[in-house]
């Protein structure tokens, strides 16, 4: 699969089964997001890989009610970083850019693996840094959901998310975001 084939391959599936996490999965994944571009090369990104079944147990109390389907996680990848381990240019904070970079790398490799890394923000990112032993002074952005996708649907999806599954979302057409030469109101 090369990077076009996985971005589109790439969907935040909801319907899960269980896949088997090892320790080399893990640092296959984090080796992927380490490589990943940042500012002056500070790579602020910082990743908790939860994939013991107690621990998971455990973050399932992070979760939002809409994302009761994450209790079928094989593993739960909190990303996180903070602004004083990368650059901050006059307004511009790059932690979270830089994070966001790392973790679109660490998804497109799950997806190249044929796994789902969906990433959601359905969460409490106070309870995830207790959970976690996470220092109050970062940012926790989002949680990555790792499984295998199911082909059925799972019963715990809502009746939009099971229509999702099926068809992915409407992209925007990319006149409303992509411009040429000069930004033009839509």
């Amino acid at each position: 699969m090369n990077v076009s084939e996985a971005i589109h391959a790439r969907r935040a599936y909801r319907s899960l089964m269980p896949v088997e996490i090892t320790r080399e999965l893990v640092e296959d994944l984090a080796s992927h997001a380490q490589l990943s571009a940042s500012c002056f090369n500070n790579q602020p990104w910082r990743y908790v890989f939860v994939y013991d079944r107690e621990k998971l147990e455990e973050m399932y109390e992070a979760l939002s009610r809409g994302n009761a389907w994450a209790r079928q996680a094989s593993m739960i990848i909190a990303a996180f970083s903070k602004p004083e381990d990368d650059c901050q240019i006059r307004e511009r904070i790059y932690h979270q850019f830089d994070l966001g970079m790392a973790t679109a790398t660490l998804i497109l490799r799950a997806t190249e693996l044929g796994l789902v890394a969906h990433p959601i923000a359905g969460f409490s990112p106070k309870k995830t840094r207790e959970i976690l032993g996470i220092p109050e002074e970062y940012t926790v952005l989002t949680l990555i959901i790792v499984g295998k996708k199911m082909q059925e649907i799972h019963p715990s999806l809502s009746e939009d998310q099971a229509k999702n599954e099926l068809k992915r979302p409407e992209r925007k057409p990319l006149p409303e975001w992509a411009f040429h030469n000069k930004y033009q109101e839509t």
